[in-house]
């Protein structure tokens, strides 16, 4: 067993990604202020690798924590700017279970990064599959205070050269400051979310 280091966790690396797009693909140069995309990811050793358990306290126990430490790192990371989209993914290891990665996408860890942000009405899109060094994702992205915001329906695309080793996992936020550039597909405004459910 590694030695915890976060709570009952073992985090070999954090990475932190910032990606700021001025004009779209026809070369339109942003339509307000640029698109930020930030995305916080941790690789962390996984206790069930190469097992079978009902349960999965060890990953799940613990993940309001590590939920309060995403919140705060995206914070900082984003500093002055407002985040109005998120999403998460997980990348785990080829001895694990693709379930371990679930159990860090839960409420529990989610709820706290809600949190950080000063709130979050919507469910938290996400994806996952399993994968080693250099496996790239796509973690989807989508207005934090209503789903059905059509402009916020983004993602963004990491890669890590690095993890998941087979015993480990890599728990991926990722996080936007606004929609896509010159969305026009008509909708839901981000402007018409206040007093929605979230799910609208």
């Amino acid at each position: 067993m590694k030695t915890a280091n976060f709570a009952s966790y073992h985090i070999r690396k954090w990475y932190s990604f910032i990606e700021e797009t001025l004009a779209n693909e026809t070369g339109q140069l942003a339509d307000g202020e640029p698109v930020y995309k930030y995305a916080i990811a941790a690789v962390i050793a996984n206790p069930y690798a190469g097992r079978f358990s009902q349960t999965l306290d060890a990953l799940v126990d613990d993940s309001p924590l590590l939920g309060e430490e995403f919140g705060r790192r995206i914070n900082a990371l984003a500093g002055e700017h407002e985040i109005v989209s998120y999403g998460k993914a997980i990348l785990v290891g080829t001895e694990g279970e693709y379930e371990h990665g679930n159990a860090f996408l839960t409420n529990p860890a989610a709820d706290p990064i809600r949190v950080a942000l000063g709130g979050g009405k919507s469910w938290v899109p996400s994806t996952g599959k399993r994968g080693g060094p250099g496996s790239t994702i796509d973690v989807p992205l989508a207005h934090k205070d209503a789903l059905y915001v059509r402009s916020h329906y983004d993602s963004m695309s990491l890669m890590f050269g690095d993890g998941p080793s087979p015993d480990e996992i890599v728990v991926i936020w990722a996080f936007a400051t606004r929609g896509r550039l010159h969305a026009r597909l008509g909708g839901l405004q981000a402007a018409d979310v206040q007093g929605l459910d979230g799910l609208h």
